[in-house]
């Protein structure tokens, strides 16, 4: 089995399949320094494109792929579809669900991070950014903000002027994310639909604030089957390993 992507559910997936005695192997992109690795086999780099991930499963007799990536890496999902039928190995989406708005929620929705960064400045002065280090040069223009951008690794530039950088990890409680917003005097937050709990503690926050959130919509994924946790992607592994004679706990 190949399982491509670092997110919670990839490694929560790997250590299950590990547990089930099922030879599988993760592929990291490496855009972070330090990434958490998961239990069995590591890659960590690009394939070189579909034709690459194709010829790589094919000399590797993969009976399966899971796109446990994060939600917004349209690039890799888009070439793990063509990757995939290139080679003939199925392939399942595995994707956490989305956030929705509850109660006394604020939310704008936004299809991209230009349009979040032409939003902003209509909405307050200090902007909370949690969209991640590879966006915010969406935001250099915006010169009369002042963003707390909160992201695992330094960004590289161009930056907004006014900014203050938080490098740092989750998960992140809501009565952390609400401190930090008030020590800083936060009035508008930003991030993408990533969905998940890991940080949810921060919509909680804006709510409880009162502050309005920008969100990013998830970009459009190629139309293959979707499972939205762990358990689906194992019983559909089951269903798909062929030749390959293990029994899972499911």
């Amino acid at each position: 089995m190949l399982i491509l992507g670092g997110t919670s559910e990839a490694r929560a997936l790997a250590a299950a399949l590990v547990a089930d005695g099922v030879p599988v192997t993760s592929s990291l992109a490496g855009r972070v320094a330090a990434p958490r690795l998961p239990e069995g086999g590591v890659r960590i780099g690009g394939f070189g494109g579909p034709d690459g991930l194709a010829s790589w499963l094919a000399e590797h007799d993969v009976a399966a792929v899971v796109d446990a990536t994060h939600p917004f890496a349209e690039r890799i999902s888009a070439s793990a579809a063509a990757g995939c039928a290139t080679a003939g190995v199925p392939l399942l989406r595995l994707e956490r669900p989305g956030w929705e708005p509850g109660p006394g929620d604020d939310w704008r929705w936004v299809d991209s991070l230009d349009e979040a960064a032409a939003l902003v400045p209509e909405l307050g002065t200090r902007v909370f950014l949690t969209s991640g280090r590879q966006g915010l040069s969406a935001f250099a223009g915006v010169t009369d903000v002042f963003f707390l951008a909160r992201c695992v690794d330094p960004p590289e530039p161009p930056l907004p002027p006014r900014i203050e950088v938080l490098l740092s990890r989750g998960p992140y409680r809501a009565e952390d994310e609400a401190a930090l917003m008030r020590e800083h005097r936060i009035d508008v937050l930003v991030t993408k639909d990533s969905g998940g709990t890991h940080t949810e503690g921060k919509l909680t926050a804006a709510r409880e604030l009162g502050i309005p959130v920008v969100m990013v919509r998830r970009p459009p994924h190629p139309d293959v089957e979707v499972v939205t946790d762990v358990d689906g992607a194992r019983a559909w592994l089951a269903r798909h390993r062929g030749l390959h004679h293990h029994t899972t706990g499911a």
